[in-house]
């Protein structure tokens, strides 16, 4: 952050956090001709703040009041060179900032682009909660980033990334900026998933992407270098309650001491009761919620949270603290939560096969992958569930591979 945004910053006291400024100075540069009433209900400002706010940039040099308010050489080369702006694509950029539906007409060639890349993916690993969001909502996610001014010039975390948020957010990047290698923005990627970690890293070697991945179970507290340095996160955690609040506080950590800093959360839709008990865990965390989307994420499959669930973006504050911090030793994946042993039956030779947490098949696609230990074939019925002792006969209900 410069020197100036500092002193303003200081001299103003802004309750809408540091970022403000910025993209006071964005929005000026990019719209020199808006009036003071103009940029206020662009950015959600009461008309006083985003008053003194342009007087105090103009008292630091950055702005001139003209027809409009726009930058002047230093404001051009602190948002060009500093929060790095320099050689965008201004048509594309702002058409993606104003238009909120129909992006995927102007992205179409990225869309195919990117396809191939989704279509390859690891298959998912039910066991850590992992299902594979589709393209589109991927893109919309890292979309969703530049609307927000978290992306450009910033650092970027991806708590998790089965997604391929990054790979999103990394060709959106080359999009937006088509004449040069853009350099100010970082993207880290943190998941305990080896196969999306070298998929990842080895995409972005390939194709010259700012992404950064680490190996990190997040059941231990992030190692100090993560730390106080990422300007937003994005997690589509654990379907459980404990694995929203560990994810969230892993992110937390690794967040800079500002407040007004974006979180993008994905959840899926639960019921009232408990959607109630995540809201209250945030605001213990001292978290506001910004918006919520619902049926913003599609999810490839999935059927389990309808193949649909929401956008949460959270917002930092003064009392912004993770509810984890040390060493996380409890249950935290559906699958350890819900303790479910099935029978499946072999449709080819019968043999019965036990599936279940501690097993030798802790889920049905595992079995499917590797074929019954009997004669390898690969389709069952299933035949018995229990769950906390209760016993369900489900005869005549077939899972099979299409």
């Amino acid at each position: 952050m410069s020197y100036h945004f500092q002193k303003a910053y200081a001299n103003l006291k802004l309750q809408e956090g540091i970022h403000v400024l910025e993209q006071f100075l964005v929005n000026c540069y990019f719209s020199p001709e808006s009036s003071t009433k103009e940029l206020a209900r662009k950015m959600l400002l009461p008309i006083p703040i985003a008053a003194a706010i342009k007087k105090e940039l103009i008292t630091a040099g950055l702005l001139k009041q003209s027809n409009g308010t726009e930058c002047t050489a230093e404001g051009k080369e602190t948002v060009e060179n500093q929060l790095g702006f320099a050689e965008i694509n201004k048509d594309l950029y702002q058409t993606l900032m104003s238009s909120q539906t129909h992006w995927e007409y102007l992205l179409e060639d990225l869309l195919i682009e990117l396809e191939p890349f989704f279509d390859l993916r690891p298959q998912v690993n039910v066991e850590i909660d992992q299902a594979k969001c589709t393209l589109k909502t991927s893109v919309a996610r890292a979309i969703l980033c530049l609307r927000e001014h978290s992306l450009i010039g910033k650092k970027v975390l991806c708590v998790g990334d089965d997604d391929l948020v990054s790979i999103s957010l990394g060709f959106l990047l080359k999009r937006i900026f088509p004449s040069v290698h853009h350099t100010k923005t970082v993207i880290d990627v943190l998941d305990v998933d080896e196969r999306y970690i070298d998929y990842i890293q080895q995409i972005s070697n390939d194709h010259h992407l700012p992404i950064n991945c680490h190996k990190i179970d997040l059941k231990h507290p992030l190692p100090e270098r993560l730390c106080d340095k990422y300007d937003c996160f994005y997690t589509d955690p654990p379907y459980t309650l404990q694995g929203l609040m560990l994810f969230v506080s892993r992110g937390v950590a690794a967040l800079k001491k500002n407040k007004g800093l974006p979180i993008f959360l994905s959840y899926a839709h639960k019921s009232p009761d408990c959607m109630l008990k995540v809201h209250q865990e945030l605001l213990k965390m001292g978290l506001s919620v910004k918006e919520v989307t619902l049926h913003f994420n599609e999810y490839e499959g999935a059927q389990i949270i309808g193949s649909k669930g929401q956008m949460l973006i959270l917002q930092t504050t003064d009392s912004t603290l993770p509810a984890y911090i040390d060493h996380y030793g409890g249950a935290l994946y559906t699958g350890e939560m819900n303790r479910k042993q099935r029978k499946y039956r072999c449709k080819k030779c019968r043999h019965v096969v036990r599936v279940g947490i501690k097993m030798e098949f802790p889920t049905i696609e595992k079995l499917k992958k590797s074929g019954c230990p009997k004669c390898r074939y690969d389709r069952f019925d299933l035949v018995e569930k229990k769950h906390k002792g209760v016993s369900q006969n489900t005869k005549g209900k077939s899972l099979h591979n299409n």
